[in-house]
C-alpha cells in the first residue's frame, strides 16, 4: 500500500520533516511504500494564482499523479501562531476529490513546547470539505519534537518511547482505514460529478 506524506512546515528543515522520515521508516518496516510532499523544500505557487496556472502542467502534475496513486495520508502540521501554516492549507486547495476523495488521513501535530492542538482543530474544521479527505478520529501530536525527535533522544525515555508508540499506533489505524475506504471508492455510489462541493 502506498501513502501520501504531508510535511505541512515551510521550513526546509523542520521537527515536522523529522516527523515524516520516522513516519515513512515505520510504513518501510511494514513493507508499505510512500510519497512524501515536503512543502519546506517543494514549495507550492499561490493557488489560484496566474503562476500556479501556468506550472500546472508540469510540478503540480507529478505529485498529483504520485497523490491519485495513495490510498491514504499522514498530514503533518506545525503550530504557526496557533495556526496551520499557509503552505498546508494552500497545498490542501489544490488537490480535489477525484485525488484526495474518500481516503482517510491521519492527522499529527508538532510543537516545539505544549502546543499543536490547535492546527489538529483547524484542519478537521475546515480543509476537507470539497476534497473529501477522510480525517481518522485518532491523532497525535508531538510536543517538545526538538527533545523527542532528536537523533540522541534515549530509547529509555518515557517520552520519547510514548510518543513513537503513539505514532505506531496511529499509522496501524491508518492503514486499516484504508482498506476498508477502498470499498467505498469502489462501490459505485461516490458521486462527483453531481455533488462535486460539499455543503
Amino acid at each position: 500500500m502506498k501513502i501520501g506524506i504531508f510535511v505541512g512546515s515551510m521550513q526546509a528543515d523542520s521537527n515536522s520533516a523529522k516527523v515524516g522520515r520516522v513516519i515513512r521508516e515505520q510504513l518501510e518496516e511494514q513493507g508499505h511504500s510512500s510519497f512524501v510532499l515536503d512543502l519546506g523544500k517543494t514549495p507550492l505557487p499561490l493557488w489560484g494564482s496566474a503562476e500556479a496556472e501556468s506550472e500546472r502542467s508540469a510540478q503540480l502534475m507529478q505529485i498529483e499523479d504520485e497523490l491519485r496513486a495513495c490510498s491514504g495520508f499522514v498530514v503533518i502540521s506545525p503550530e504557526y501562531h496557533g495556526m496551520v501554516p499557509a503552505a498546508l492549507k494552500n497545498a490542501l486547495l489544490f488537490f480535489d476529490s477525484e485525488v484526495l476523495g474518500h481516503k482517510p488521513a491521519y492527522l499529527i501535530g508538532v510543537s516545539a513546547g505544549y502546543g499543536g492542538a490547535y492546527p489538529i482543530a483547524e484542519l478537521r474544521l475546515s480543509s476537507s470539505k470539497n476534497n473529501r479527505l477522510c480525517y481518522i478520529p485518532e491523532h497525535c501530536i508531538v510536543r517538545h519534537a526538538g527533545q523527542v525527535l532528536s537523533d540522541d533522544a534515549g530509547t529509555d525515555d518515557p517520552a520519547v518511547t510514548h510518543t513513537r508508540q503513539r505514532l505506531r499506533y496511529g499509522l496501524f489505524l491508518l492503514l486499516e482505514y484504508a482498506q476498508a475506504l477502498t470499498l467505498v471508492r469502489h462501490s459505485g455510489v461516490v458521486d462527483h460529478e453531481r455533488f462535486a462541493n460539499g455543503m
